[in-house]
């Protein structure tokens, strides 16, 4: 009989679990590149309805934008030319219907979950950076993230003389 109740209380205990994490609601932090991306994205549509004209809307601001997160999510949902899938049909649809970014990056996760994979990287503290200590890999990416080129970079102190330049521009320093 004991045994019985032992797996009585499995049973209950799996249960409550799966209902629990069913219950966990969904977040901007659980997809923050999808949910920031067709937040700015709706807000330039400036009243449009018609789902075919925000899908070409949309291709237009996948080729225009610089941030390489949101190119990613553009070749998941097919805003790109070279994208495999296209299911950019399951966003301007909601977004026709004045559907949050948040929803709608909900229901995208259902179907693919790989678009809720990209995160953003993570934010530099300009006050403690030592640019010294850095790849050169990551100091191009600043400089592809600002939408800059190094020309005539060849060494690593090429690279941080030129975002030492740039930094004014693109840093905000908190007082």
């Amino acid at each position: 009989m004991t045994m019985d109740k032992h797996i009585l209380f499995v049973c209950v205990f799996f249960i409550v679990n799966v209902f629990q994490a069913q219950s966990r609601t969904f977040t901007e932090e659980d997809c923050p590149v999808c949910v920031l991306t067709i937040d700015k994205f709706s807000k330039s549509l400036e009243g449009e309805l018609k789902p075919k004209n925000i899908e070409e809307k949309f291709k237009n601001y996948c080729l225009s934008t610089k941030i390489d997160k949101e190119k990613r999510l553009c070749y998941y949902l097919g805003g790109l030319e070279d994208s495999a899938t296209g299911i950019l049909n399951e966003v301007s649809k909601p977004l026709s219907w004045s559907m949050p970014a948040l929803k709608i990056c909900e229901r995208l996760k259902k179907m693919d979950a790989q678009i809720c994979d990209i995160k953003f990287d993570k934010e530099i503290d300009w006050k403690t950076v030592n640019l010294k200590k850095m790849k050169v890999k990551d100091l191009k990416k600043i400089l592809d993230n600002w939408g800059e080129i190094c020309d005539g970079c060849l060494e690593k102190t090429d690279y941080i003389k030129r975002i030492e330049e740039l930094k004014p521009s693109y840093v905000k320093e908190e007082l």
